[in-house]
């Protein structure tokens, strides 16, 4: 898939593909290699899914190492998860693999330019979360409870969600059953929970849930 898209890319007169990586690891090695080199890239396809470091700590770890570099994700996942990580965790855009080869082109020399690029399923999402997860107004605030430490926190209800039943010693496989989402939704809710409270594993997090209010 990979090899591909890179010759897909590589016809177009404006696109220059510099670099290729088989995951997250490979390719923050690639980038800190081609930095202050003519082979810097202007833009970073990101799959969602890797071994050994996802797309959405990649974009993570590239927004604060490689800022100049747009990360935008194209993946074969339409999933919540991945969306709205991988744009908070600085994405310029998500696109999904079925993308038509012009669209796509089009999608790099937006990114590129500094646009944000979003696909059809990514579009939804996103205006489907805005629809149903309206910011908290001052009528709607309610006291400093549980809803309005995760707000500060910065994590989502879902995520407070998850942070809860992780602190009642629930597991990935629990968390998925009790919330109706899949195992690996529940890692990247984990991670990101992780990565926001700059905790650095369950048992962390699970005394921070004790500490901060957020009763399982």
């Amino acid at each position: 898939m990979r090899q591909g898209l890179a010759k897909l890319l590589e016809i177009e007169d404006a696109v220059d593909v510099v670099g290729e990586a088989a995951d997250g690891v490979e390719a923050l090695e690639v980038l800190a290699g081609a930095a202050g080199t003519g082979a810097y890239p202007d833009v970073a396809l990101v799959d969602a899914r890797m071994p050994r470091m996802d797309g959405v700590e990649l974009i993570a770890r590239m927004a604060g190492e490689h800022p100049g570099v747009a990360p935008v994700v194209l993946t074969t996942f339409d999933d919540d998860a991945f969306i709205f990580g991988g744009l908070r965790a600085g994405a310029k855009g998500y696109l999904l693999k079925d993308t038509p080869p012009d669209e796509l082109v089009s999608a790099v020399l937006r990114a590129a330019r500094g646009e944000t690029v979003l696909g059809g399923a990514a579009a939804e999402r996103l205006v489907a979360g805005l629809r149903t997860d309206p910011p908290p107004g001052p009528d709607r605030a309610g006291p400093p409870g549980r809803e309005g430490l995760s707000e500060r926190e910065g994590l989502s209800e879902r995520e407070a969600e998850v942070a809860r039943l992780v602190g009642g010693g629930a597991t990935n496989r629990q968390i998925a059953r009790r919330l109706f989402i899949t195992e690996g939704t529940v890692k990247n809710h984990v991670s990101s929970i992780l990565r926001k409270l700059d905790l650095r594993d369950r048992t962390q997090l699970a005394v921070w849930v004790g500490r901060s209010g957020l009763e399982p």
